[in-house]
């Protein structure tokens, strides 16, 4: 992932922050620092770090930078140059992953969720943002994964190629434990090749379990939750409970 004018060849970096790079470090730009310092926005194991090179060259600090107010002068440089265009290129990748769609095209808040057929906890989820979905207000796109049983893989496909998979899904879901869907008995190549290319999302996005929920907040900076949600934090992902009627 790179910004236009902010990047620049890896071999130009000064040597303290090529150390950082070779660390496993990626370097994405650079911003302004007070002091004679210059910072770095970099992406380590998933997560934002600044970097900020001393005066001379020779050395790098990394973490966060106060004010003698106490405001830290990291989060928005790191926002706009890590995390906006982090979240913009996940999301699209999911947008064009391999999902089944539950919920109405014209809801308002949309979540990506990674979903195993023999996952006990994704039916939990599903049961859990039926209210939220049946309102309309929400629609889940299960980006199916076979990684829990032998025959995962083969169930995602059976429901993957259904002739209506979004139905297919709902009563799998629905069943729970008295589920009858039958893995398929062999898969395609294409559509082994959607199953192998959501697994390796999965895995970009630093996910190894399933439920695995995505979403975008309030800031459309993405967020991760991992299992099924508790329930006081169901709101904070799906948006007020809608009323009853």
């Amino acid at each position: 992932m790179t910004l236009p004018g902010t990047t620049l060849w890896a071999e130009t970096w000064p040597q303290p922050i090529q150390a950082i790079e070779a660390r496993g470090a990626k370097i994405i730009g650079t911003f302004d620092a007070p002091d004679g310092l210059k910072g770095y926005a970099a992406l380590y194991q998933g997560q934002g770090v600044a970097l900020y090179l001393t005066p001379d060259g020779k050395h790098v600090l990394v973490g966060n930078l106060l004010d003698a107010k106490g405001e830290d002068l990291t989060q928005a440089p790191l926002q706009a140059l890590v995390y906006e265009p982090m979240s913009k290129e996940m999301w699209s990748r999911m947008q064009g992953s391999t999902w089944i769609a539950d919920g109405r095209a014209d809801a308002p808040r949309i979540l990506y969720v990674f979903s195993d057929p023999n996952c006990p906890y994704c039916t939990m989820f599903w049961q859990q943002a039926r209210p939220w979905v049946e309102a309309g207000k929400v629609q889940l796109r299960h980006i199916m994964v076979g990684i829990i049983r032998a025959d995962s893989a083969n169930k995602s496909a059976a429901l993957l190629s259904a002739k209506d998979p979004s139905a297919a899904l709902s009563e799998h879901e629905r069943a729970g434990k008295a589920s009858t869907l039958k893995p398929m008995p062999s898969i395609p190549a294409a559509l082994s090749k959607q199953l192998a290319d959501n697994l390796a999302l999965m895995g970009d996005l630093g996910a190894h379990a399933t439920p695995a929920i995505f979403y975008l907040d309030a800031d459309q900076r993405l967020q991760q939750q991992q299992g099924a949600p508790r329930a006081d934090v169901l709101e904070s992902i799906m948006g007020p409970r809608p009323v009853q009627p």
